[in-house]
Formats: C-alpha cells, structure tokens, sequence
C-alpha cells in the first residue's frame, strides 16, 4: 500500500528558540504545519501568550506554515478544553496529551481501566469534536496508556474525536510487534511519531548516542512500521521527534543543524518507504 506522509515540525526539537527562528524552518523539512510545545520540552506556547494570537498568526501566514498541533502534556487530559478553543481560533486540528489513570495493570484490570478512562474523556471528546479536533493520547512510560494492550483497549473504546498518539520510543523495539499495533490500532491511529528508543533519554550523553533516538541512526528498522501505516491507509502526520538532555535546549546547536538532522531523518523515512 502505498504512504504518502505528510510531516509537521515540532517546536521543541528546537529547546526554547525564539518562534521567528523556528517557523520559518517548517517549509525546509517540506511541511506546512507545526506543533507548538509549552514547557519544559520548549517554551513556544508561552511564547504565543507574549506576543499575542495576532502576531502568532501573523508569523505564520509570513512564512506559509499553519497551525497543527498544541501539545500539552502539562494540562493532562482531563485540562485541555480551554487550549481546544485555541487551536480552534488559531486553525489547528490536534490536541495531544497523555492518559490518566492507575499504572501497572494488565488483564481485566487494564480493559476496566481504560474503558473508565474513556468514559471519563466522553465531555472532552464532545468538545473536541465541537471544535473540529481531534485529541490524540500519547502511550508513555509509568502511565495507564503505556502498553500494547493498553493502546488497543483505547481504540476499541474510543470514538473519532480520539485516538493514539503512537510513539515507538515508549514501547518494545520490536519492528513486528510494532508494526503489528499499527495494523490493529487502525484508524483510531491518528499521529505517529518517528522516534525509537535508542540509548533512552534521561541521561546526558554524548551527542552521537543522544541521537540515536532518530530514526536511521538507532538500531528499529521502520521499513516494516512504514509499510504497515500504509497497509491501514494512514492518514495522520508523521513527527520526525527526540527529546535532548536537558528538556529545553535545542536537539543541535543551532536550528539550521537541527532542521538538517530531521531532513536526514525525513530521507531515510522515505526509503524505508520506497523499500516496502
């Protein structure tokens, strides 16, 4: 099947530059939207409070990008109708957050879990869908959604207005496994991060070993995962993604690095493409 991805740039690939140096990076990487992070990943949402919607939008139209996504793991998913009407008002058509719940579950206990979760999510996916968004979860580490199983059960349950964030780096670096979950979370998939684990992210380390979250440089084929998010017809954005040591600086020193290594990472994603 064939995949044609459409990428988006997150800002805090870029640590806390400045917005008027980040936008216009997003039509080198070939894309037309961003994520905007708070802090402590980045600071460009407050940035957006500084200098007003207006001017935010302004920067925007300048240099042909729109609004994609506000990330907002800060605000947790019960927290985040207020920034629903402000992704609205600025054009965007994604919020992402992580889960809530009890952690360590498996079984019956996880389905049960997850299902009171969703039922719990039913006024904010209402919400969402008033605005025209979509909430994407994120499966993260030492969180209800964290599992395999657990990322099924939140399709199964979930209505269009959510689904999964889907980010490899938290899971098993298994490319069957993985691109076995892309099959069954379907359409329900709805952001997929191009990010493995590679030597993790909590440590300082040097940089050739921090980058090897990036995908082409760490040990996960994603021949098989891009193949598979073609096989569902996969209609969401692709984020070339790590997180640097510590939150906050920028991947590389400066952002025309750092737009070149999420080029580089762009290329190999393509192959990976070509090949399947």
């Amino acid at each position: 099947m064939k995949l044609n991805p459409e990428y988006v740039l997150a800002s805090c690939m870029y640590g806390c530059l400045d917005l008027d140096v980040i936008v216009p990076e997003v039509p080198k990487i070939g894309a037309e939207h961003i994520d905007i992070w708070p802090k402590v990943h980045g600071n460009q949402r407050e940035q957006i409070e500084e200098m007003g919607m207006e001017a935010f939008q302004e920067l925007l139209q300048e240099h042909g990008v729109k609004l994609g996504i506000l990330t907002h793991y800060d605000l947790g998913p019960f927290g985040l109708q207020k920034e629903m009407k402000v992704a609205r008002n600025l054009g965007g058509s994604m919020v992402i957050c992580g889960g809530a719940g009890p952690k360590d579950l498996a079984g019956e206990e996880l389905k049960k879990a997850v299902q009171d979760f969703v039922e719990k999510m039913k006024p904010h996916m209402d919400a969402a869908g008033d605005a025209g968004l979509v909430i994407g979860v994120e499966n993260h580490a030492n969180n209800l959604i964290d599992s395999p199983d657990s990322m099924k059960w939140l399709a199964e349950f979930s209505r269009e207005q959510m689904g999964l964030a889907m980010a490899p780096y938290h899971l098993p670096q298994d490319e069957n496994l993985l691109s076995q979950l892309i099959r069954d979370l379907g359409q329900r998939l709805v952001h997929f991060y191009a990010w493995q684990h590679g030597v993790g992210c909590h440590e300082k380390r040097p940089k050739e070993e921090e980058l090897l979250q990036m995908p082409g440089r760490g040990e996960l084929d994603f021949v098989p995962l891009m193949s598979a998010l073609g096989e569902i017809h996969y209609q969401g954005w692709i984020e070339v993604f790590m997180h640097p040591v510590p939150r906050g600086v920028p991947i590389l020193e400066t952002a025309e690095e750092v737009t070149a290594e999420i080029n580089r990472a762009k290329f190999y994603l393509e192959e990976c493409i070509r090949k399947g």
